[in-house]
């Protein structure tokens, strides 16, 4: 008898267990978007110095604010994206930049050319 009891409420439990769900449901957590403060500023410092950056000496376009790099993005990633050696490639005399480095300007304005 006692057998059947608790086979009953293992059962009757397992029912009503399976109907519950929690309150929060999980969602994947997805990463910040880019930034110019956070990830292109960096970018620049690094690949675009000294030529566009006038506190190193640079007598281009200055890219060393967020406004001017905002408003070419475009045209950076146009000549950032070309051969060595074509008209018009950047970074001038340097080796092209990996395609990781690249994506970090794609992404930047994928995700809405956000500030900070």
């Amino acid at each position: 008898m006692k057998k059947y009891l608790f086979i009953s409420g293992m059962l009757a439990s397992s029912v009503l267990l399976y109907n519950c769900s929690g309150s929060k449901k999980a969602t994947a957590s997805k990463p910040p978007p880019y930034t110019y403060e956070s990830n292109v500023k960096t970018a620049i410092e690094a690949y675009c110095t000294p030529c566009h950056i006038p506190s190193k000496g640079g007598n281009k376009k200055s890219y060393d604010n967020f406004a001017n790099v905002k408003s070419d993005i475009d045209e950076i990633i146009r000549r950032i994206e070309m051969n060595p050696g074509d008209r018009g490639y950047m970074p001038f005399k340097k080796p092209k930049l990996a395609d990781s480095s690249i994506a970090v300007f794609k992404k930047w304005k994928e995700d809405g050319l956000g500030e900070k």
